[in-house]
């Protein structure tokens, strides 16, 4: 006799858990949160994830390399892609409070994992240095063609922007008020014009 055939999306129940991992953390994810979550039970859970929590989470992470994929691929044919990075800084500050509680499951998981999982800390590094990559190509082709004044190296700017992005997701929890977030952002990226 067989069992019942696991059948769910594999995308959408990722979803579900980055969620609740990106508000818990990995560590004070349980295995009945993500479960619970999902909507699986333990079988069809470990039948479809065999490296279990772990799996899930690498998975989890992968999803947001993927969104920052997404955008570099929009900004990559913008007219004006500069603008397009500061927008998505601005846009920060329009999360609601939720959202800022939460700061950023990449950075998150980079000061969560230092001294617990090398190889979750490393993977996070690594999405993190591949933005910083975009930026600062794309800072090093608008200042070629003339469209960003500003002469710092390119690669400067890329990793200001990422040390704007990790300490602004700290701040935001600090200080969950829309306005100040954006005049704050706006202030940090006057540098880039």
């Amino acid at each position: 006799m067989r069992g019942r055939p696991s059948i769910f999306k594999e995308k959408e129940v990722l979803q579900k858990a980055q969620q609740v991992f990106w508000s818990k953390g990995f560590t004070a994810t349980s295995l009945e949160d993500i479960l619970q979550a999902m909507g699986m039970g333990s079988g069809s859970f470990y039948n479809a994830f065999k490296g279990g929590k772990k799996e899930v989470f690498k998975k989890a992470l992968n999803q947001r390399r993927e969104a920052f994929k997404a955008f570099q691929e929009a900004a990559a044919v913008s007219e004006n892609p500069v603008e397009m990075i500061k927008n998505f800084y601005r846009d920060i500050a329009k999360a609601d409070s939720s959202t800022h509680m939460k700061g950023c499951i990449i950075a998150n998981t980079i000061v969560e994992m230092a001294s617990l999982d090398e190889e979750l800390e490393k993977e996070a590094v690594a999405i993190l240095k591949e933005v910083e990559q975009f930026y600062t190509e794309t800072f090093a082709k608008a200042q070629k063609e003339g469209k960003l004044k500003t002469r710092t190296a390119p690669e400067i700017l890329g990793r200001y922007l990422i040390t704007l992005w990790n300490g602004i997701n700290v701040t935001r929890r600090m200080y969950p008020d829309n306005k100040l977030l954006a005049e704050q952002i706006e202030m940090q990226l006057e540098i880039i014009n």
